[in-house]
């Protein structure tokens, strides 16, 4: 059974050196305790204290990191079965699949055009972060140009998919620097490509016709030291890939199954003829319980939904988005530009950010800090009051970006107008609408 945090911390040595990346001895072990830290990074524990926390110091599903740089990104690492339990930690990641015959010049308008596909969303950058290269002749010399390429042009990191230990000698020498994924060991390499990724220190899937069979081979290569796996059942239609990630989820967490506690890699580009039924595939294996999902192209009506379910997804329910309290130009607003005051929960900056952009009104947007809650709600709580605003208006600076002394309020907090203007002698505060949709117009009607 696994140990408490409390349990755990009684045998660290306590000397709180920081050298494990937290603060205290106590936070580490609570880290250890919940699968979010490893023993190793613990330079002083004894060998007494390591032999009884092996149980408690592995994750029940590893994390393993996937390439290097700015799209550098862990998978696994889950301590949960169901999001509502705690929180899901490490997003799916989301590959494209490119062949290793392609040209030179088709790659490079290909990698750039994907690079391209970026979306700025509650403050946040969502792209995609691997390419997945697919040897399709047995031509090492073309497969290690490509992965070369790939690595060397874009902030891609790369999956390197061959069956055949050469080739991917050939491509680890192309790319070996961004710390590929290499796919994959199976029954027929395992020795092969265990022992090149054992060189080469580069996390290593592996691929089986079943469930079942991975744990034969899961086993096989975690004997020879390899730690960084990422697991594919072989599965190539969608229920049944379904079946093997909610099986393998179930028998890491719940049934604390060493050998299958790693992430997971599906193919939705083999399950589907075309790229709208892979969407909906992928949309599935983001949700239950795909590390990394691959596709067979990114375009922008698929990718966007596909980011934006797994930020939802990924995203801790137990705290609320929010955004950077203080001042936000939009449109480039003047001295004479309106000023508005709202929440710093993300959805209701975004929601009105828009509207203001929308209606070509130069403004000044005032974000408060409201611990993330919306108009209403912060109000009720108290957390959006009269003099709580009006003291934040005040060292916020934006009386010396405007010439006039006029705030605009939502709706919904009408009530505090009284409170404000005691705490902002000499301000104008006005109500404005209480929906976001109707900004636009009053903007245009007063200011335009």
């Amino acid at each position: 059974m696994a140990l408490t945090g409390i349990q755990i911390f009684k045998l660290l040595p306590k000397t709180n050196c920081k050298e494990c990346g937290v603060p205290t001895c106590l936070a580490f072990a609570m880290n250890l305790a919940s699968g979010k830290a490893e023993l190793d990074a613990c330079p002083y524990v004894s060998d007494d204290a390591r032999a009884q926390l092996a149980e408690a110091s592995a994750p029940p599903i590893r994390p393993v990191v996937v390439g290097k740089g700015v799209r550098k990104a862990t998978s696994g690492g889950e301590t949960v079965q169901y999001r509502h339990e705690k929180t899901f930690y490490s997003p799916t990641l989301l590959a494209a699949m490119v062949p290793s015959d392609l040209a030179t010049d088709a790659l490079a308008a290909k990698l750039k055009c994907w690079n391209a596909l970026q979306y700025e969303r509650v403050g946040l950058n969502l792209r995609p972060e691997l390419v997945a290269l697919k040897d399709v002749n047995g031509d090492a010399a073309a497969f290690g140009a490509a992965a070369k390429q790939i690595a060397e042009t874009s902030e891609f990191n790369v999956i390197l998919m061959t069956e055949s230990p050469d080739v991917m000698k050939a491509g680890i020498a192309g790319a070996g620097f961004k710390r590929p994924l290499m796919y994959a060991a199976t029954a027929a390499n395992a020795d092969a490509m265990g022992e090149l990724a054992m060189a080469t220190d580069l996390p290593l899937a592996v691929k089986a016709d079943s469930v079942e069979a991975l744990v034969a081979l899961s086993d096989k290569l975690t004997a020879m030291g390899l730690k960084d796996l990422v697991l594919d059942p072989g599965s190539r239609e969608p229920k049944q890939s379904k079946a093997d990630m909610i099986a393998i989820r179930r028998a890491a967490l719940k049934n604390a199954n060493r050998s299958i506690g790693f992430p997971t890699i599906t193919f939705p580009c083999e399950m589907a003829s075309n790229l709208d039924t892979e969407t909906m595939v992928a949309a599935m294996h983001i949700a239950k319980y795909g590390g990394i999902v691959v596709l067979s192209d990114f375009a922008g009506e698929s990718l966007f939904p596909l980011l934006l379910e797994r930020l939802n997804i990924f995203t801790d329910p137990q705290r609320p988005m929010t955004v950077t309290e203080g001042i936000y130009p939009i449109g480039n607003p003047t001295e004479d530009s309106p000023v508005l005051v709202t929440t710093n929960f993300a959805l209701t900056y975004f929601i009105v950010s828009g509207e203001i952009e929308g209606s070509r009104v130069p403004s000044w947007l005032l974000i408060k800090d409201s611990e993330g809650l919306s108009v209403l709600t912060a109000w009720a709580a108290g957390k959006f009051s009269g003099d709580d605003v009006g003291m934040f208006v005040k060292k916020s600076g934006i009386a010396d970006k405007v010439k006039h002394q006029n705030l605009i309020i939502p709706g919904y907090a009408a009530s505090i107008v009284g409170d404000m203007e005691e705490e902002l002698p000499g301000w104008n505060v006005i109500v404005g609408p209480r929906e976001a949709a109707h900004l636009p117009g009053f903007l245009k009607e007063k200011y335009a």
